[in-house]
């Protein structure tokens, strides 16, 4: 009489199993992998260094930072609290020898916002990152928003803190989705620079 649901219970326990393996960063990703589901948000980033990103942040024009009234405001780039899924510096197999930002589980589709005051020098596709922004700040720090399911704002625009640069998701190489959100001193992959620290500065958590 059970028999039916005994089996019906292990098929899905192994079908899930299967899930959690193929899913595992350790086998690494297809460029045609789906996105994995909105309801699960627990990924982080599969990728490292990215040669398309790298090229297109280097050649973006520069920007000069000439409003630095609202330089004093700052806000997280998550309003709620969200569950870090792999931290700054986390040591593994990347290029630089770590993780080179933080990653922030939400569900796709949650509001991401700019940190403070700048200028968006890239808002596109970018490669591993999926699609991205990244902001040159008012104190010249650049703040790159990786792997959001949609970008809000176009390069060259003025942002303050607060200001709805997109929704967070999973494009590129990630597990689930989630945002990175990485800080650099300057444009080279490698000049990033702790994101806790940086928010904490101006009376930040994340």
């Amino acid at each position: 009489m059970d028999e039916p649901n005994i089996r019906g219970t292990t098929r899905r326990e192994l079908l899930g199993g299967a899930a959690v393996v193929l899913g595992s960063p350790v086998l690494g990703f297809r460029e045609d992998t789906p996105e994995p589901s909105e309801h699960e948000p627990d990924g982080n980033c599969g990728s490292d260094y990215d040669a398309e990103f790298e090229e297109l942040f280097e050649a973006a024009e520069d920007v000069e930072i000439d409003d630095r009234s609202l330089a004093a405001k700052w806000c997280r780039p998550i309003r709620k609290r969200a569950r870090v899924t792999m931290r700054y510096r986390v040591r593994g197999n990347w290029q630089v020898g770590y993780h080179t930002g933080v990653d922030l589980a939400v569900p796709k589709g949650t509001p991401v916002y700019a940190v403070g005051t700048g200028v968006v020098v890239l808002a596109s596709w970018s490669g591993s990152y999926g699609k991205a922004v990244t902001i040159k700040m008012s104190d010249s720090r650049y703040v790159l928003y990786a792997h959001l399911s949609r970008i809000s704002v176009a390069r060259g625009a003025k942002v303050k803190a607060g200001t709805r640069i997109g929704s967070s998701g999973a494009t590129g190489r990630a597990t689930g989705p989630h945002l990175h959100f990485e800080v650099r001193s300057r444009r080279p992959y490698g000049s990033d620079i702790d994101p806790v620290k940086y928010l904490a500065r101006h009376g930040l958590s994340l």
